[in-house]
Order: C-alpha cells, then sequence, then structure tokens
C-alpha cells in the first residue's frame, strides 16, 4: 500500500507543480481565461477530453456497467456525441466570437439582463459539476485507504483549489494534459486488461457474467433517451466546455481537435462499462455499487499498478473539478460581479484568481455535504438544459427569438425543473422533460409576442 501512496503523492506533486507552471504563464485575463486562445490541436484534445471524463463519466461509467453491463457505456457514448456535435456544427460560430462565456452570447442577441439570469443558471451548473468530481475522490479514497470520505474531499479539493487559482486556464490545460495521459495509460492500458485478466480472460468473463451485461440495451431505452436529453444536450451549451472552446487557436483546431476528443469519450465509456462487467464477475456481492471502480481496483491490481490507476481516476475528477470551478469564476467576475457592483469586468488577475479560490473552497464545502455523484450530476445538467438550452440555440439559429421569450424562457424552465424535482425525485427522469418543455412554449409565445427583429449570432459571427 505504501507504494499506492508514493504514486499518489507523487501524482499530487506533479499536479501542484504545473500549477506553478501555469502561473508563470497566465499574464493577463484572457491568459488566465482561455489560455490566451492559442492551443493546437495536440493540447486542445487533450484538455477538451479531459473535461468531459470526470467523476461521474469514470467511477459512475464504472458503476453502471457493475449494474447494468456494457449498456452503461451510453453516458461516456451521450457525452462524446454531443462533443462531436459542438465540435462539427457549434465550434465554428463560437471561435470567432471570441467570448469568455456562454451568457455572453446571449448578451449579443438580447440585453443585460438576459445576461444576468442565465449567468445565475450556469454558475449553478458549473458548480455541481465541480461537487461531483471532488464528491467522487472521497468515494475512491474511503474505499482504498479505509478513512473517511472528507479526508479524501478536502485533500483532492484542496490540490485543485491550489493550482486553478494560481494559473487559471494555462494551468488546467497543463494538467489536464498529464491526466489526458494518465486516464488513457491506465483504463486502457492498465485497468481493463488486469481485471479481465484477473476474472480469467475474456471467455471467462463472457461465460461468469449475467448474459444481459452484453446487450447494448440493457440500462432501458428511457434511460438511454434521457441520457442523450440530459447529456447530449448539456455538452452543447455547457460553460465548461464552452471555455475549452475559446481557447483554441483556429476554427480548424475546434473542429477537428474536438469531434477527436468526442469519439475517444465514446471509447473510454466502451472500456469503462466493460471494467464494471469485470468488477461484476469478480466481486458480486457489493454493497455499494457506487464503489465498484475502488473496490475492482483494490483487489485485481498489485501495488503501484493499483497506485497509477487511482491517479487516473483522480485525474479525471480533478480536471472536471477543475473546470467547473474555474467556469463558475469566470461567470463570477465577468457577468455578475459588474452587475451587483455596477463597475466594468475587474481585469486584474488578483482578481480573478480570488474568485477562483472562492469558488473552490464553496466547492470543497459543498462537496463535503452532498453524497450522491450521479445525482448531483443529474441536478447540473437538468437545470442547465431544462432552463438554458431553448435560449441559447434560439439566440444563435432563430430569427424571430427576443430578449423577452429568452428570460421567460430560462425562468420557466429552471423552475419546471426544480418542481419536478421536488415532486418526483432528483434521479427522475420528468425533471428535464418539464423543463424543455416549459422553457420552450415561453421562448416561442414570447418571441412571437415581443419580437426584437436582431440577427441570429451564428450568422453575425460567420
Amino acid at each position: 500500500m505504501w507504494l499506492d501512496l508514493l504514486v499518489i503523492a507523487l501524482y499530487a506533486l506533479g499536479m501542484l507543480a504545473l500549477g506553478w507552471v501555469g502561473m508563470r504563464r497566465a499574464r493577463n485575463q484572457e491568459d488566465y481565461l482561455v489560455a490566451g486562445r492559442r492551443l493546437g490541436p495536440g493540447l486542445y484534445i487533450g484538455t477538451l477530453s479531459a473535461v468531459v471524463l470526470g467523476g461521474a463519466s469514470t467511477v459512475g461509467t464504472v458503476t453502471l456497467g457493475y449494474t447494468y453491463g456494457l449498456s452503461g457505456m451510453w453516458l461516456c457514448a451521450a457525452l462524446g456525441l454531443g462533443l462531436i456535435v459542438l465540435s462539427l456544427v457549434l465550434a465554428g460560430p463560437l471561435a470567432k466570437l471570441k467570448l469568455y462565456t456562454v451568457t455572453q452570447l446571449l448578451e449579443r442577441r438580447y440585453t443585460p439582463a438576459a445576461k444576468t439570469v442565465s449567468s445565475a443558471v450556469m454558475l449553478a451548473y458549473d458548480l455541481m459539476i465541480a461537487v461531483t468530481s471532488t464528491i467522487a475522490i472521497g468515494t475512491l479514497v474511503t474505499v482504498l485507504f479505509a478513512v473517511p470520505a472528507w479526508v479524501g474531499v478536502l485533500v483532492g479539493g484542496s490540490i485543485v483549489v491550489v493550482y486553478a487559482t494560481i494559473g487559471g486556464m494555462w494551468s488546467l490545460t497543463l494538467t489536464d494534459i498529464v491526466q489526458f495521459v494518465i486516464m488513457t495509460i491506465g483504463m486502457v492500458g492498465l485497468m481493463l486488461p488486469l481485471t479481465v485478466h484477473y476474472a480469467g480472460g475474456w471467455s471467462a468473463l463472457m461465460e461468469r457474467a449475467d448474459p444481459g451485461h452484453f446487450s447494448l440495451t440493457g440500462i432501458g431505452w428511457n434511460t438511454i433517451i434521457t441520457y442523450f436529453v440530459i447529456y447530449f444536450l448539456g455538452i452543447l451549451i455547457g460553460q465548461d466546455i464552452w471555455q475549452r472552446v475559446f481557447t483554441a487557436r483556429s476554427v480548424r483546431v475546434a473542429r477537428l481537435a474536438g469531434a477527436g476528443a468526442g469519439l475517444y469519450c465514446i471509447v473510454y465509456g466502451v472500456l469503462g462499462a466493460l471494467v464494471g462487467v469485470a468488477a461484476s464477475v469478480l466481486l458480486p456481492d457489493l454493497d455499494n455499487a457506487d464503489n465498484a471502480f475502488a473496490a475492482v481496483a483494490q483487489l485485481a491490481l498489485p501495488d503501484g499498478i493499483r497506485g497509477l490507476i487511482i491517479a487516473a481516476a483522480m485525474a479525471a475528477m480533478m480536471s472536471t473539478s477543475s473546470a467547473g470551478t474555474l467556469a463558475a469564476s469566470t461567470l463570477l467576475t465577468r457577468d455578475l460581479l459588474p452587475v451587483l457592483t455596477g463597475r466594468a469586468p475587474d481585469e486584474r488577475l488578483s482578481t480573478h484568481r480570488l474568485c477562483t479560490l472562492l469558488i473552490g473552497v464553496l466547492t470543497v464545502l459543498l462537496s463535503l455535504v452532498v453524497n450522491d455523484v450521479i445525482g448531483a450530476l443529474t441536478i447540473a445538467y437538468n437545470l442547465l438544459v431544462g432552463g438554458m438550452l431553448v435560449p441559447i440555440i434560439g439566440a444563435m439559429f432563430w430569427k424571430r427569438a427576443s430578449n423577452v421569450g429568452a428570460i421567460a424562457a430560462m425562468a420557466a424552465g429552471t423552475v419546471a425543473v426544480l418542481m419536478f424535482m421536488f415532486k418526483d425525485g432528483l434521479l427522475a427522469n420528468t425533471p428535464v422533460y418539464a423543463g424543455l418543455f416549459a422553457s420552450l412554449v415561453c421562448f416561442v409565445a414570447g418571441s412571437l409576442a415581443r419580437p426584437d427583429h436582431s440577427r441570429p449570432v451564428a450568422e453575425a459571427g460567420a
């Protein structure tokens, strides 16, 4: 076990060192928020893949594979396909607009009021994205080292807060590349082959596993469709994802490297689900399926290798946590604080670092009181898709979209999501559908009743 701890400690020190390098590169606001808008294909595909594949995508997909088999891959597949569509369809117009936040797009089409409302909703989404991955770190540490979850949350969360605060997007980019490499080696090169080998090989695995575990629809069509409604659509409009799009040095990089990252996410989901299937054979009686990833790593992997796998999982979690933290901080500094203070956005690095630190501390505190990774992720995406999808897509492509329709859509969609989560439960499928329906009806009705006659943003940025 000491060897595992050494590997994890070296990984943590490496993240802090890269955060310091990022700090040296972050010389102004554009460097801090969008890495100077100069990432090439190698850095771009790594950072985009790493930010999408977080705690829910890694630990959560293994959990789904343990419970439902290969069909557990649909969570990552929905994310990956959303990334492909975002890259091929929306990345071009977005890259040309030179924005910092999603909500600035709404201000260009509508009014500052629309930006303010959408910023509040988007900040809540990004905060929950950061929380889900920080929670996952605590879960992993609990199972492997028999210590309370709060220890993992505090240690892992503090590392994220430090490197995200000091270097911003440059720190995130540099750490993401290392995390991307570790994730790939850990999951593709080690975790899957070793767990399958421990289960007796592929033939033995297929014989011993539940036959339904090799069905692509075992998780149920209703769940698959809901994953696409929540995660596929959510990827198209999330601040944490768009902020990475803004870092690309050209439209070509954003499109091609982004599509490559989407394909990587789909493959990663298949591999994670298969690890879950192997875990169901090796550990058929787990009390908590959420512990499948950590438990099978502890059982099947030797010292040292286990530490690298843990580092791979932590890499995925930290990448998404840091992305959500910086995205929420960017929304706070660029969109919300100017409204609250009545002043222009403060471009000083000290202000950005202070806000990132505050958001990071809040993320850690929330992670100590919330304990359901998939539930927290679902809340985040329900709010995002139900409240924001319709007015954002409308701003880009519908000529008759108006400010009245946008604000009504955001308010109605968010309220509907919250009502149905309270009524039917956090993990129910109804909240996102209710939010989308209410948002669409109010958006169309408000826009037709009070049109603005402004150009769609996609045309303005073309």
